[in-house]
């Protein structure tokens, strides 16, 4: 339902920026530029979990960067989505604005996003440094050079690494992501009252020995990886802490796990904290129980064997309208091992629009007695790979939604 919801505020926004006469003015200050912006916040939600958007929209300034950082596209969705859904347990939807990350520019992220650096490096690196410096006749502050190296958040590996020394120490920061969450003020203007920033850590590093060579996996642990995480999360907080602006905002943090570059489903935020106005240390982390659970799958079969009996019959009864027909398969978001969202696609080869029309009223039946309102559905008819017609049902609603594309 949220990805639908993604995708009608995508429409609106292209639709432009012209507010209507019930659009709400504000005034946005920018504070590198120490001056004041006309904005626009639009007065309708899509949601009560969803934020309203300040207008003109401003991308992060870390734009692009996630999609070279991490492999799987529905992690990519899944990690964007998911820290704004935490987010609203912090920053309350009906109180504050979203904006995306202005604070950390895509070189700053790139660099965290590194290797740090051995001794050895660093100390090689500052003699070149000074080296070139001096040549080109420039002052030499070798403590400057060397604060300025080093700021890579993932574990540093001696230049002549093996494949082991690549096991012990895998690369386990895949992106950061910054949302910002704003405050209208009693003047009409708004503030910076929120920082959410996620991390996305790998549940499988990837590796090279060298330029060229075979690529080798090494599976991580989620204890290894909550516990590394939790650290980089800590220096995170020190440097932000000192970006101008940023002293005393809340920061909420997520950690997100990925799955693995090929899975059908993303994968899921593990624990969340968060950093009050003004400190500067992190506390006690929050553990998070969420899932993505392909359909069918051995782990449907084994951990959610109701559901997973319930979308066999459908799919068994879809065969019985369709015997050619080549499989549903379903994704089912869980929370605490309830199912919050269930989607399926019903990939079928239609010959008119009749066709269509009758199958889908079928359908609509089928989803009525086979599955209980307790969760949002969502069930996508397709055919060479365009959606034919959807049938939606919210949470707590006795009868679906069906829409017919044309």
């Amino acid at each position: 339902m949220k990805k639908t919801a993604a995708i009608l505020l995508s429409i609106l926004l292209l639709a432009g920026c012209a507010p209507n006469k019930n659009d709400e003015l504000v005034n946005k200050k920018d504070t590198k530029e120490r001056k004041e912006t006309p904005s626009i916040v639009p007065s309708y939600q899509l949601s009560e979990d969803q934020y309203k958007i300040i207008l003109p929209f401003r991308p992060s300034k870390a734009r692009g960067v996630i999609s070279n950082q991490v492999a799987n596209r529905v992690d990519i969705d899944e990690f964007e989505e998911g820290l704004k859904r935490h987010s609203t347990k912090e920053f309350d939807p009906e109180q504050y604005y979203f904006e995306e990350g202005q604070y950390l520019t895509e070189d700053m992220v790139y660099d965290w996003l590194g290797r740090d650096l051995t001794k050895k490096q660093i100390d090689q690196e500052v003699k070149a440094q000074a080296e070139r410096k001096r040549k080109d006749r420039y002052t030499v502050d070798e403590k400057e050079i060397r604060d300025s190296l080093g700021n890579g958040l993932n574990p540093p590996i001696s230049d002549n690494a093996k494949e082991d020394d690549y096991r012990d120490h895998p690369r386990y920061l895949s992106h950061i992501l910054e949302q910002n969450y704003l405050r209208k003020k009693e003047d009409d203007t708004v503030e910076l009252a929120g920082i959410s920033i996620g991390l996305a850590l790998k549940s499988v590093y990837r590796f090279q020995t060298e330029v060229g060579g075979p690529y080798y996996y090494e599976k991580i642990s989620k204890a290894d990886m909550k516990k590394n995480g939790e650290q980089i999360a800590q220096k995170i907080v020190d440097r932000m802490r000192k970006i101008k602006g940023l002293k005393n905002v809340p920061i909420m943090i997520g950690l997100y796990r990925e799955e693995s570059q090929e899975s059908p489903v993303p994968g899921n935020f593990v624990s969340k904290t968060i950093v009050g106005n003004g400190e500067t240390k992190i506390g006690k982390w929050e553990d998070i129980k969420e899932a993505h659970v392909l359909f069918p799958s051995d782990n449907a079969k084994k951990n959610h064997f109701d559901d997973n009996q319930a979308i066999k019959s459908f799919g068994d009864d879809v065969a019985k309208y369709f015997p050619n027909y080549v499989g549903i398969v379903g994704e089912g978001f869980y929370i605490n091992k309830d199912l919050q969202r269930l989607t399926i696609e019903v990939p079928i080869e239609f010959y008119g629009k009749s066709e269509v029309t009758g199958f889908t009223q079928y359908a609509y039946g089928l989803v009525q007695e086979k599955f209980q309102p307790h969760f949002d559905l969502e069930v996508k008819i397709t055919s060479n790979n365009r959606i034919e017609s959807l049938i939606t049902r919210e949470k707590g609603d006795k009868k679906p939604t069906v829409h017919i594309l044309h």
